[in-house]
């Protein structure tokens, strides 16, 4: 942008060539690659973006940047590749891992939960523990 009061004054503006744009963008450069390719501040491409053609020439390159890993990515898969193949179905079939994690008891049936210890072992005194114990989380339990 040129600025001041006389013709000419001012700071020059930055050439930026959208043919080299939409080429960097079509390699998914970030902002700040593309301003250091062009000599410039991020905030220059950053005020840069809200021009029409400018922001053209970004989408531009970066819409064929995907389109070429997602071609890339397709014939991999098509020869065998399976970690490619894999990829694709979870990112474009929707497919999904599902890990099942299932407990069961004899048989398959339920697992049993006995409820109820069995307190006739315990000695007079670990018996009185084991009131305080529960008289103290009772009381803990309505503050």
């Amino acid at each position: 942008m040129a600025g001041g009061a006389r013709s000419g004054a001012g700071r020059k503006a930055v050439k930026i060539s959208l043919v080299e744009l939409e080429n960097l963008c079509a390699l998914q450069c970030t902002d700040a690659e593309i301003a250091a390719f062009f000599k410039v501040s991020v905030r220059t491409i950053e005020r840069r973006r809200k021009q029409p053609a400018f922001a053209e020439a970004r989408d531009r390159g970066r819409a064929r940047g995907c389109l070429s890993v997602r071609r890339t990515l397709f014939n991999l898969a098509t020869k065998g590749n399976v970690a490619a193949a894999i990829f694709l179905a979870k990112n474009v079939l929707g497919y999904r891992d599902i890990v099942a994690n299932e407990h069961s008891g004899p048989s398959g049936g339920p697992i049993a939960m006995d409820h109820q210890p069995d307190l006739t072992k315990l000695t007079n005194e670990e018996l009185q523990q084991l009131r305080a114990i529960a008289e103290k989380a009772k009381s803990h339990g309505r503050d």
